[in-house]
């Protein structure tokens, strides 16, 4: 494998760097958890998007599911993170990392009675910040807006095995 065609075409570099500071504001707020939007798609011009999920203890998360058009991968900075891997719901730990490409099946929760967070990658950057802020008003939704939201922002429900 080789590395992709270039997109700088520049001979001296240029200043371009963006940073968020770890003391930031959570950028969305959940009962019992929180967000932080590390890198949107649209900041990396679609390469990925980088989010930070913290979640309370006992936190619920998303049941057994699948996305069509982005991978997801989980790196777990503290606590446990049960995930689901399409045969089981395992625990995840401090330092652990799971990778779900395109089709894969899973899920995520927050079983302990501690608090935990995760990262969460996307690739490529689709724009999951309409997606997370809808999930505070998924309650007040009807069945079909519901079901028009999953597939808007590329979430498939299924049973688990």
């Amino acid at each position: 494998m080789s590395y992709p065609e270039p997109k700088y075409f520049g001979d001296t570099g240029e200043i371009s760097a963006v940073a968020r500071r770890g003391d930031s504001p959570a950028d969305i707020l959940f009962d019992n958890g929180s967000a932080d939007y590390l890198a949107k798609g649209a900041a990396t011009g679609g390469e990925f998007g980088l989010y930070r999920w913290n979640m309370g203890p006992k936190k619920g998360g998303p049941a057994a599911h699948y996305h069509k058009t982005i991978s997801e991968s989980f790196y777990i900075l503290d606590g446990t993170i049960t995930i689901y891997n399409g045969n089981e719901w395992a625990p995840m730990s401090k330092g652990d990392f799971v990778y779900v490409p395109q089709g894969g099946l899973h899920g995520f929760r927050n079983d302990t009675d501690e608090p935990a967070s995760m990262l969460l990658l996307f690739t490529p950057g689709a724009a999951r910040e309409p997606y997370f802020e809808g999930l505070l008003t998924i309650g007040e939704m009807t069945e079909e807006e519901r079901a028009a939201f999953f597939i808007e922002h590329d979430n498939y429900w299924v049973e688990e095995a």
